[in-house]
Order: structure tokens, then C-alpha cells, then sequence
């Protein structure tokens, strides 16, 4: 589910605790930002995705699945950079959570402007990968408007062939392949045959 008019960054807060949740809402909404909170992984889980700034702020141990499950369970979503906090925290986990791309771990108590300036680190990151998500998305819509034909010039261009290699392969003239370059660099709105390579480098990341 997108939201293309969120006011403030989103901070996802999971933790059983209630005193803990009522805290950091106050810390967070005296930063700007949006709290949205959920006793447990199940519940955020149960939630609609919201695609937009924030992050996610939870507990290492929590009612049913661990903060390192749910970790796993959002690890595809690129927007939503993890933070977790414990009162007991575990070498080994705190460790595991790093490996996994978590930006921070805190430890409780923590100081709440240790908090603020995790929330403000990961809503960054959170931004800069909603801009990669709206390159590749802006991307993928003018792939899509290419013939089958230029979509097969463009794969063995950008991998080096020549116009004329290119139109052995394909059984088409060598003015035939540049006609359909020309279309297809139209369509990508490639200013650069360097440009349109970098494009196409993108959409096999994003693959």
C-alpha cells in the first residue's frame, strides 16, 4: 500500500512493554515524526505496508516471534531500516541483527537523544531507498513501453554487440537495429548510450 502524502516519517515501534511504548511516543512525536505501535511482530505484521519514510523501532524479545524474526520477515523491504533496543541484550544476537542490516541496537535504558539521532540516521536511509525505489519504478514504465524487438536490440547492445552483431543475431539490416536503437533510446529518454547502459545495469539489479 503506497501513501504518497504521509505528513511525517513513520516510526513503527514493537514492544510488549506498555511503559516502553508510551515513552518512546512521546520521544518521537516531540521530533516530528509518527509513532505507530504494536505489542508484538504478529501485530505490525497484521498491518497494511505503508511504502514511506520511517523505520522500524522494536524489542529483541518480544510475545511470540523474536525482534530477529520479525527483522526477517521485513528484511526485503528496503525502505524500513530496523533499530532494536533490549534490556538484556545477547552478544551473539545483537551480532546476528547487525549481520542482518540493522542500523542500530540500543540498550536500555538509553538516553533519548541516543534514540532521536538513530530515528533521524534511519529515516535517511529510509528516504534514500524510496528514491531508488522511484528510479527503478520510473524505469521500469518506460521498459515496459518497448516493443519485444527493440527490448532485444537493448540486451545486446548494452552488452557490448555493434549494430551490425546485433542485427546478425536478431536476422534484421543493420539500419533495422539502428531504427530500433532509436526508438528504444526515445523510450528510455537515454540522453547517452553510456546513460542507457546504466539504465539497464539498474533494471537487472532490481530484478
Amino acid at each position: 500500500m503506497y501513501y504518497d502524502s504521509v505528513e511525517a516519517p513513520l516510526v513503527f515501534v514493537v514492544d510488549g512493554d506498555a511503559s516502553v511504548r508510551e515513552a518512546l511516543d512521546s520521544i518521537i512525536r516531540s521530533a516530528g515524526w509518527q509513532p505507530i505501535a504494536a505489542t508484538s511482530a504478529e501485530e505490525f505484521l497484521s498491518y497494511p505496508r505503508v511504502v514511506a519514510p520511517g523505520c522500524l523501532v522494536t524489542e529483541m524479545k518480544l510475545p511470540g516471534w523474536s525482534g530477529l524474526e520479525l527483522q526477517r520477515q521485513v528484511g526485503h523491504r528496503a525502505e524500513l531500516p530496523v533499530i532494536f533496543m533490549s534490556s538484556c541484550p545477547e552478544i551473539r544476537a545483537a551480532v546476528q541483527a547487525m549481520k542482518a542490516g540493522a542500523l542500530e541496537f540500543l540498550t536500555k535504558p538509553f538516553l533519548p537523544d541516543l534514540l532521536r539521532d538513530a530515528i533521524r540516521a534511519a529515516v535517511e536511509r529510509s528516504e534514500a531507498a524510496l528514491r531508488r525505489l522511484a528510479r527503478i519504478q520510473a524505469l521500469q514504465e518506460r521498459y515496459d513501453l518497448l516493443s519485444r524487438r527493440e527490448r532485444e536490440v537493448m540486451r545486446l547492445l548494452v552488452c557490448g554487440w555493434l549494430n551490425k552483431q546485433v542485427g546478425g543475431e536478431l536476422g534484421i539490416s543493420e539500419i533495422t537495429v539502428k531504427a530500433h536503437r532509436g526508438r528504444m533510446m526515445r523510450k528510455m529518454q537515454a540522453g547517452s548510450f553510456a546513460e542507457l547502459v546504466t539504465m539497464a545495469a539498474s533494471l537487472r539489479a532490481a530484478a
